[in-house]
């Protein structure tokens, strides 16, 4: 069938109208130029210009390109081959006419690649070149051939001969065409996918020293410099140009490269001043939201995440980062709902799972939580095996599901859960290792710890996670000098060794070695870095200070903590017990602690903390429920059974006093070495004897005195 004859008379009309068209059109003149912008690519570099058609040959080009344009379009609404056999005669004559056009050449190429046709155009191109080597033409054209042969170049694997085919022509054409930058930049793509980066970065830096405003290559500069852990160059080069003229697209860009380099403050401002210059490009919207969530600014990033919400009502990710900000924020029950239309719009999608069980976490709904991880764990593990990124993902859920089982004192669970983590890859083993030794001190079992560290130090002796893990047991064990030792050996005299000076104190504090706790905890304070690094110097040396009774200094270093983080619980929570434990300034006591629980409502210690201000502030009821509710997340705390028992023999059951005093008892003999608390067990001893006999002044000859 002839093509003219089964195109609608409207369509013929209108091809042949735009084709009559065609020398404005070429030559951007009249009111049909803007038409076919893409044309005015032509005739601008110095070869195009060699092969730059005359006037009438154009007419005639475009006039084939558009015939050509149309068999294509019928060839994809039926499929029959005749019109593709149409589309690429008409496209060929138009490239001969007209070959300095790129426009031609890419739908020529499109044409042979969707008819599979790729050898037949390999061999034209390569018949053309060996009569002309220099036929820049024909060098487009297999260069275009071999990139469709590539398809995703973000996803290009197991291809590196049309990789290396692709380069050479596109080399060549720079060859012929020095000046042509968009070949320039498909070249230094080439060679990055190539690991060529030095290649890629020469040619990009060529480009931008003759054109240096070209953002695609500061872009692809910017990307492969960061790429190479080189983000203050890509800095430095992109701030360079933000001081000539500022773009939308290089701020975003500097945004990136500064979260990269976890200069959060900068990349906020970047994000902002590229919103400001292209509000309606949500791209810089969702940089600008991850950076404050990034930065826990909750509510600011909440107000983005809102706007971007209503922009796009169909993106998962969206609903998802809005779930993880209301979480923060504690607005449990917008979060679900948040969660809930993540989970609607990507069904299985692992990270809205694993959020959902992090809300059910913070809702203290364990089991749920449990459950939802347990259940994507079993989804994955067949995925796993295959793709490293979704190993990676499952020993994250594997981790999470571990941490949750070790909150319930389900160890052997846990346990198993690490062990699973441990056959994703090398790195996770490490991670799972390291995780089954704390998990086994959390079970009071210190021998299968330090089995397990000893099994975690063969496997990674030069580790220093591993070796800060195994002295921290060996001082638990009261080993301090063997274990202050192993520390000591990581020590580089660099900032890096705060962690390190804050093990050694800790050891040094649990042994009650105080001075030497305080000395070690103030080397830490001293190295260089700003107040929110030394967060957790002053907590410890509160501690150290407050184990010593030395009440007016702990607070001083509490304060200080709390200045740098209000919201940290673990200070929040030592400082209200302290100030409730004295019977000091009950209700500020009774604020600290329930500002802990807002950030963690069901931890055991700190409803125990609660728990005792109620207790000081003669609320025997509420004393009573909530540490009937510390003990439901911490049956086997001691701290808390003693603290209840007290409140039993206040309300006058002795009975039930003493039961709880001696499972306290119980507790505080199977406790770790270092946690053991010689003063209390001896009062706790003494107030349960004296107890015992109370009971037994009172009961009836012959009745047995043991507490029911």
């Amino acid at each position: 069938m002839n093509l003219l004859r089964s195109c609608s008379g409207k369509l013929i009309v209108a091809a042949l109208g735009v084709a009559a068209a065609g020398v404005s059109l070429y030559g951007q003149q009249g009111p049909a130029a803007a038409a076919a912008p893409v044309f005015a690519a032509g005739g601008t570099g110095p070869s195009q210009a060699r092969g730059a058609a005359s006037g009438e040959s154009r007419a005639d080009a475009y006039y084939n390109y558009m015939m050509g344009h149309i068999a294509e379009l019928m060839y994809e609404s039926t499929s029959q081959t005749e019109y593709a056999t149409q589309a690429l005669e008409y496209y060929k004559r138009a490239y001969a006419l007209d070959p300095g056009t790129p426009v031609i050449g890419e739908r020529l190429a499109e044409m042979y690649w969707k008819t599979q046709r790729v050898p037949d155009a390999v061999r034209e191109a390569t018949e053309i070149l060996q009569r002309d080597a220099n036929n820049l033409a024909a060098r487009r054209l297999l260069a275009r051939i071999y990139l469709l042969s590539l398809g995703d170049l973000n996803a290009v694997t197991g291809q590196p001969e049309a990789l290396q085919h692709a380069a050479e022509q596109y080399r060549e054409i720079l060859r012929l065409d020095p000046a042509d930058q968009e070949s320039a930049l498909w070249l230094a793509r080439l060679y990055r996918l190539q690991n060529a980066n030095e290649k890629a970065e020469e040619v990009l830096r060529g480009i931008l020293k003759r054109e240096p405003e070209n953002e695609a290559a500061v872009e692809q500069l910017t990307q492969l410099l960061s790429d190479e852990g080189r983000s203050e160059e890509a800095a430095k080069l992109l701030e360079g140009l933000m001081g000539q003229t500022p773009s939308a697209t290089l701020l975003d860009l500097l945004g990136d490269t500064y979260t990269q380099m976890r200069e959060l403050g900068k990349a906020e401002r970047a994000y902002r001043q590229a919103a400001e210059l292209e509000p309606g490009e949500l791209g810089h919207q969702r940089g600008l939201g991850q950076t404050l969530l990034s930065e826990e600014k909750y509510k600011e990033a909440l107000g983005v995440y809102q706007r971007l919400a209503e922009a796009e009502p169909e993106n998962a990710e969206v609903f998802l980062r809005l779930g993880q900000i209301y979480r923060e924020l504690h607005q449990l029950e917008e979060a679900e709902n948040s969660l809930v239309k993540a989970r609607q719009k990507a069904p299985g999608n692992i990270e809205v799972l694993y959020n959902e069980a992090l809300l059910y976490e913070a809702q203290g709904r364990y089991e749920d939580a449990i459950r939802v991880l347990s259940d994507t764990a079993a989804g994955m593990k067949g995925q796993a095996a295959a793709a490293p990124s979704s190993r990676r993902t499952l020993a994250i859920v594997y981790q999470q599901l571990g941490q949750l089982y070790r909150e319930v004192q389900n160890y052997q669970a846990a346990i198993y859960s690490f062990e699973e983590m441990q056959r994703m890859g090398e790195e996770e083993d490490r991670r799972a290792r390291l995780l089954m030794i704390d998990t086994w001190r959390a079970a009071k079992n210190l021998p299968r710890a330090l089995e397990e560290a000893k099994k975690a130090l063969e496997k990674y002796p030069n580790d220093p996670g591993v070796r800060a893990s195994q002295a921290l047991l060996l001082g638990e064990s009261g080993q301090v000098e063997q274990a202050v030792e192993i520390l000591r050996k990581q020590l580089t005299h660099t900032a890096a060794d705060r962690d390190t000076y804050l093990n050694m104190a800790q050891i040094y504090e649990r042994a009650r070695r105080f001075p030497e706790a305080e000395a070690t905890a103030r080397l830490a304070e001293a190295l260089p870095g700003g107040a929110r690094e030394n967060e957790m110097v002053w907590f410890l040396l509160g501690a150290i200070y407050e184990r010593q009774k030395l009440f007016e200094r702990a607070e001083t270093e509490f304060k200080k903590a709390l200045a740098v983080n209000p919201r940290n619980a673990a200070v929040l929570n030592y400082y209200g017990y302290m100030l409730g434990d004295l019977g000091l300034r009950l209700d500020e006591a009774h604020g600290l602690v329930q500002r802990a629980l807002t950030e963690e409502p069901y931890s055991g210690a700190y409803l125990d903390s609660l728990g005792w201000i109620y207790y000081k502030q003669n609320k025997m009821a509420e004393a009573e429920t909530t540490l009937r509710k510390a003990l439901q997340r911490e049956s086997q705390d001691p701290t808390i059974h003693s603290h209840l028992g007290d409140v039993y023999f206040r309300t006058g059951r002795k009975e039930l006093a003493a039961a709880e005093w001696e499972q306290a008892l119980a507790e505080w003999r199977r406790a770790l070495p270092s946690e053991l608390e010689t003063e209390k067990l001896a009062e706790l001893e003494k107030k349960l004897e004296q107890v015992k006999h109370h009971i037994a002044a009172q009961k009836p000859a012959g009745e047995s005195a043991k507490p029911r």
